[in-house]
């Protein structure tokens, strides 16, 4: 297959494979030096970027769920006070949402879904750049105010009013508030670049049912993100002009709600559960199929029941508000759909089930953290059910019992499926395998020391201990309880130390890996390992879901792309038949220009509102210099 060529002296099907790979490698290569590594745009290296950040973040935000620990760990403890102790909770809370959920599912994304649909590069190449640049200018923002003791310490869903001017003096509430802008803008970005990659970027021959698994989760993801984070940008600019220039949103006594910001809050805090879940399912899907040996069971069905569940995702967020005295018949709507998205959960786990069960599974690391996923996920999907339930959520509500629930769901049903698919993808970014012997004690480490920890919670929660407490007396006896929970929280972190220990020792010397050392069947595995710049010399043909394990002798491969330029192809949405050839931008440094410019005026804005006057002036220079006509001809920008 080729596409129609301008200037046929310079196609690469003239080129032999060696001198193609240089001409390439000359394009799409960045140089060497800090300034060409600031001005990348290859989406691996800010993928890699992305991942890595998202990963200390992780580890910082374990740091504080220990420090919690310790401070519940006995009655009356004081290893912090209690204003400390607020911002701890709250800096856990963002930190983990914020700067690690989200962004390290669409940090994967942004590695491999380029790759596995066959594609060059990713779409809006600067774009990408510059979202990773305001990710990591927001959690220095929200790190470097904790460090000097302005952290947030209204919680990380930062109720009004206390979060308002008139119980939250000072920053920290305008300080979480801009935090919320800076992630919310990388994440959308993100999320917009994945559906032009995926609808219009994808090789030859990939037709909407071929499209892996992965790629479907992440597409639908990107979708929640686009529809659902506008909801907290509008409540976080709603609280910072409350409490900067007297706007009175959420103040009722001038015809404000505070219901409003639960409303705007929640409908975007729901969504987001399946924004950092949907890319996990797509993750437990390629494992099963890898290690399984056989094609998933109901690929159509997973599809299926993936796009459901993110549609069902915005039909259940006032569950988190039944106690606030909401019309009875509007509380059993939510009950209703908060049970039946367990419905599209359930026919993903007959899947997947179906899949191991009829194939021959290879018992490695990543297919042991999906099996420690269905376990714990199943788990929480029960005590979802559970709390859809008003009368038994009014019980529960704003106890541990939520919070177990909470961390069974998260943790069991998007961490596990993650450090899976590191231990997976691991080989594809560096080359090398991790330790498969370490790999099994991270795995029983994290998933004993995971279910030791939140499993008694519940307990704790039916016992009636409130969340969000820094001590509690001794009278109500739950502080063996809570010793329990602090030293099984031990052997947890001892699990994701050992984990971030293999990670940087298989670095330098892991078991080099080979190009598909898991005889994967998806594109990603058919380049080398890790890719080159240009990701595939020439653009693979795909003929069925499984490209790598259906045309094992030579997969077909299409022509036309011009080896000394920039260039991606450009494919119809269903069908994925070539269209176009069209040209990549080169590397810039105007992204990080107009990411830095963006933070100086939005931390300016913290503390007066010309910021966003005089802020915008530097912003508009730095994006003229992202578009200004570089003098050259379109196809060479």
């Amino acid at each position: 297959m080729s596409v129609a060529p301008e200037e046929p002296e310079v196609l690469d099907r003239r080129l032999d494979a060696a001198a193609l790979d240089r001409r390439l490698d000359a394009v799409w290569q960045t140089p060497r030096g800090l300034w060409a590594a600031l001005a990348t745009v290859d989406h691996k290296i800010i993928g890699r970027r992305y991942i890595a950040t998202a990963f200390v973040f992780l580890a910082l935000g374990g740091l504080l769920a220990v420090a919690m620990r310790l401070q519940l760990a006995r009655p009356e403890a004081r290893v912090m006070s209690a204003d400390r102790y607020n911002q701890v909770f709250t800096m856990h809370g963002a930190n983990m949402m914020f700067l690690f959920a989200v962004p390290v599912m669409e940090a994967m994304a942004v590695y491999l879904v380029p790759l596995m649909v066959g594609t060059r590069n990713i779409a809006f190449p600067r774009l990408n750049a510059f979202s990773y640049w305001m990710y990591v200018a927001g959690g220095i923002v929200l790190w470097g105010a904790f460090v000097f003791d302005m952290g947030p310490d209204i919680g990380w869903f930062a109720y009004v009013p206390l979060s308002g001017p008139q119980y939250a003096p000072g920053k920290r509430a305008d300080i979480w508030a801009q935090m919320i802008t800076f992630t919310e803008v990388s994440a959308l970005a993100v999320a917009v670049e994945l559906v032009v990659t995926i609808f219009k970027q994808r090789a030859p021959g990939m037709s909407l049912d071929r499209i892996p698994l992965f790629v479907w989760s992440m597409l639908v993801t990107s979708f929640l993100i686009i529809i659902a984070m506008p909801a907290i940008m509008v409540a976080s600019t709603s609280l910072i002009l409350d409490r900067l220039i007297g706007t009175h949103f959420f103040n009722p006594a001038e015809g404000g709600d505070v219901l409003l910001w639960q409303h705007l809050f929640w409908f975007f805090g729901h969504p987001e559960v399946y924004i950092i879940f949907l890319p996990a399912v797509g993750m437990v899907s390629t494992l099963v199929v890898t290690f399984s040996r056989r094609p998933v069971f109901g690929y159509l069905g997973l599809v299926l029941a993936v796009i459901s569940t993110g549609i069902l995702a915005f039909g259940l967020w006032v569950h988190h508000m039944f106690v606030t005295g909401l019309p009875r018949l509007g509380e059993s709507f939510f009950t209703g759909s908060s049970m039946a998205i367990a419905i599209p959960s359930g026919v993903q786990i007959f899947c997947w089930l179906a899949t191991l069960w009829s194939g021959r599974p290879v018992l490695k690391v990543p297919l042991l953290f999906v099996y420690a996923f269905l376990f714990t996920f199943v788990m929480g999907g029960m005590t979802g059910v559970m709390v859809a339930s008003v009368p038994f959520d009014t019980q529960v509500h704003d106890t541990y019992f939520v919070v177990a629930h909470f961390h069974y769901v998260l943790v069991g049903g998007a961490v596990f499926p993650l450090m899976g698919a590191v231990y997976y993808w691991f080989p594809k970014i560096t080359g090398r395998l991790m330790s498969e012997r370490v790999g099994r004690w991270v795995a029983g480490l994290v998933f004993v020391g995971f279910n030791l920890t939140f499993f008694p919670m519940h307990l704790l929660g039916l016992a009636g201990m409130p969340r969000r407490v820094y001590t509690y007396p001794a009278e109500m006896q739950w502080g063996s309880v809570n010793l329990f929970i602090s030293l099984s929280a031990l052997v947890l972190a001892s699990g994701f130390l050992l984990f971030f220990w293999d990670a940087f020792r298989s670095l330098r010397h892991g078991i080099p890996a080979g190009d598909n050392p898991w005889d994967a069947p998806t594109l990603e595995w058919a380049t080398s390992s890790p890719p080159p710049s240009y990701n595939f010399a020439r653009l693979p043909v795909v003929s069925s879901a499984y490209p790598l394990w259906d045309e094992r002798d030579a997969l077909s491969v299409a022509t036309g792309l011009r080896p000394d330029r920039r260039e991606v192809l450009v494919s119809s949405v269903a069908d994925a038949r070539p269209e176009a050839r069209e040209s990549s931008p080169r590397n810039s440094i105007w992204p990080l220009w107009t990411a830095i410019a963006t933070s100086i005026m939005l931390v300016w804005s913290i503390f007066t509102p010309w910021a966003v006057v005089w802020g915008s002036i530097p912003i508009a220079t730095a994006l003229i210099g992202w578009f200004w006509p570089k003098g050259v001809p379109e196809d060479d920008a």
